[in-house]
């Protein structure tokens, strides 16, 4: 196998080109692409979804779709977005800057950080499976029993749902444990963790929650796919099941799943405020101190999904004053990002306007949401359209413009090449826009009575106006996704390249060529202070932001780390047939029963294919070198 000469020794085979280099692939940075890409995919899925539920929805008594088709088309979307989208995207983020940002020339486990992606990727083609082999799940995304249950929902599709958020559980623990290892070991010399990068901050903290979370989801699902495909009887009440306990478990998951959600978000606006302020993040230590509250109190929170069950006063009033507790240390952050911009030496290029975006937008629908702190007017607004405008506000006008935001800020590192600024902006203004359109109605919508998930109203309730606009606002939102595309496909096509600090960037990752090399970092960096590449470009800043000497931070060529020769790993086919074989193994516990010509078998058989092909892949890689000569 051949290998390619850089400027210090490393060994890396390369004789796979085309698609086989990367379904073979364990760059991180690689990975990262693929994650990014494929959850753009479905970004673009679930705003189709969107735009026919807003379709539907733009008048009384409409029939553009069916009701049944609309049950499936909202449970879809919720599901893409949340598990297809937001969570990907943010890994993409996680795979590509969190190695950079601490140092690090790789993730601590490069082969399940690909089987991560490739477990997310089979998971969700079986998931979007469901719309073509007989009905795609009707109950919503989360889930409800006995909405659930065989009697409300016959068909597959539920069970498609429930296996396929399975698989994509696993892709989501091989992912966390990748990323928390990496961040607790493999930081560059010198870098405590309170040196570390907000991003990095909150990468950890989500990989905390998601190493948590998923197996309490994972319960709720193993008890779903057992009621559905062997009759058990876990969330019917008349065999002495409990609806509630599917509640509990998943918002017991559900509300730490809303922090994994913006936490990153959160940790892109932290990077990006001090770039473009040209001045240290206010209040470093209370930022990273508030995320890891928000982490540990989202814990102690989910039952206020739940005011409307009958808990009782006092788990009510437990649950009010935990909901209102968690708003101090998100507050916390707002006002420290509002301490970075104020005085600072604003550059309202793209990026920032996307961070500025996202606290306004974040600032809305944080308020609303301490309305339903209150059990009294959380009854009110239970199962109204207020909720669906309160969600949003804080997924779409927080998580969505967050990560627009990194994806400008590092799209010159990841690429070498700098999206166009004016294109930028009418995407900013067009989505900011139609989003406020689209979801500010909803909220006095719901406020007037209409529920969630009904498919028509009638044309004398006096909604019609609010949803002609929330409509018109939805096809706003996809002119600017619009825009953002053609500003890709220019930025690709064009010659230019970035420098390899575009923005006068403060971290680790600005101080390498756009892109990367395939080894990160030819010269481990040695860390003296948080923001360090900044005081090596400005070090007579140094002593006017943190009240140190200039020279405390000066690297003397002798000091830096080397790390001796570079060993990078090689690439491996395992990752990929492990995730196929587990896919299939968990597709054949479907009770669906299709003949296999030839063989007088049935679909379950899968299974036991699935299973051997999984075991070959784990024989595979558990003998497989790590690298071209056996290092590591």
């Amino acid at each position: 196998m051949t290998t390619i000469a850089f400027p210090t020794l490393i060994s890396r085979p390369t004789s796979y080109t085309g698609l086989w280099s990367w379904i073979g692939t364990v760059d991180h940075k690689r990975i990262g692409t693929l994650y990014g890409v494929t959850a753009f995919l479905y970004f673009l899925v679930g705003g189709i979804e969107a735009l026919i539920i807003r379709g539907q929805l733009a008048q009384a008594d409409n029939d553009l779709v069916s009701p049944e088709v609309f049950n499936q088309l909202f449970t879809m979307h919720g599901t893409t977005m949340v598990f297809l989208v937001v969570m990907p995207m943010s890994a993409a983020f996680f795979n590509w800057m969190v190695p950079l940002m601490i140092g690090a020339r790789d993730v601590a486990f490069p082969r399940l950080n690909a089987f991560s992606y490739w477990s997310f990727l089979f998971g969700s083609i079986f998931l979007n499976l469901s719309f073509f082999l007989g009905g795609a799940p009707d109950a919503g995304w989360f889930g409800y029993a006995n909405l659930t249950g065989s009697t409300y929902s016959p068909g597959d599709g539920v069970t498609f749902w429930a296996l396929g958020l399975s698989i994509l559980g696993v892709a989501s623990l091989a992912a966390s444990f990748n990323f928390v290892v990496t961040i607790l070991n493999m930081r560059a010399p010198g870098m405590s963790l309170m040196k570390m990068p907000v991003f990095i901050w909150m990468a950890l903290v989500t990989s905390v929650l998601m190493a948590l979370a998923m197996p309490v989801i994972a319960v709720a699902l193993v008890q779903l796919a057992l009621d559905r495909v062997w009759d058990t009887n876990f969330f019917n009440p008349l065999a002495g099941g409990d609806p509630v306990l599917w509640q509990h478990l998943f918002w017991l998951f559900g509300h730490p799943e809303v922090y994994i959600l913006i936490l990153p978000a959160m940790g892109i606006v932290s990077e990006v405020l001090p770039v473009y302020s040209r001045k240290p993040l206010f209040g470093y230590p209370a930022v990273v101190f508030a995320g890891a509250v928000i982490g540990f109190m989202g814990w102690f929170v989910w039952s206020h999904h739940m005011f409307t069950v009958g808990l009782g006063p006092a788990a009510n009033s437990a649950f009010a004053i935990s909901t209102m507790l968690i708003a101090v240390p998100t507050g916390v952050k707002i006002f420290n990002w509002v301490g970075t911009i104020y005085g600072g030496k604003l550059r309202l290029d793209t990026s920032m306007l996307f961070s500025l975006g996202f606290i306004a937008m974040f600032i809305i629908g944080g308020l609303s949401g301490v309305t339903h702190a209150s059990p009294p007017t959380d009854a009110q607004q239970q199962d109204t359209y207020y909720i669906v405008a309160h969600f949003h506000y804080v997924l779409f006008g927080g998580a969505i413009l967050g990560l627009f935001a990194g994806g400008y800020y590092w799209w010159p590192k990841m690429t070498g090449k700098r999206l166009g600024e004016t294109l930028g902006k009418w995407h900013f203004w067009v989505m900011l826009i139609g989003f406020n359109i689209t979801f500010g109605p909803m909220h006095w919508l719901g406020l007037n009575g209409m529920p969630r998930r009904i498919a028509t109203y009638a044309e004398d309730l006096g909604w019609e106006t609010s949803n002609a606009i929330a409509s018109a606002g939805a096809m706003l939102i996809a002119i600017g996704v619009l825009i953002f595309i053609i500003n890709v496909i220019r930025t690709i096509r064009s010659t230019q390249e970035a420098e390899d600090d575009p923005w006068d960037g403060r971290t680790l990752e600005w101080s390498i060529p756009s892109p990367p090399p395939v080894y990160n970092f030819a010269v481990v960096p040695q860390v003296k202070s948080l923001d360090d590449f900044w005081y090596q470009k400005h070090p007579e800043l140094l002593h006017d932001e943190r009240g140190e000497h200039a020279d405390s931070t000066e690297h003397a060529a002798e000091e830096a780390h080397t790390g001796g020769s570079i060993h990078l790993p090689g690439m491996s086919y395992y990752p990929f047939i492990v995730a196929l074989g587990m896919t299939l193994g968990v597709a054949g516990f479907m009770e669906v029963y299709v003949e296999i010509p030839g063989t007088g078998g049935q679909f379950p058989w899968l299974s036991a294919i699935g299973i051997v092909i999984g075991m070959f892949g784990i024989m595979g890689w558990t003998f497989e070198p790590v690298s071209e000569e056996g290092g590591h």
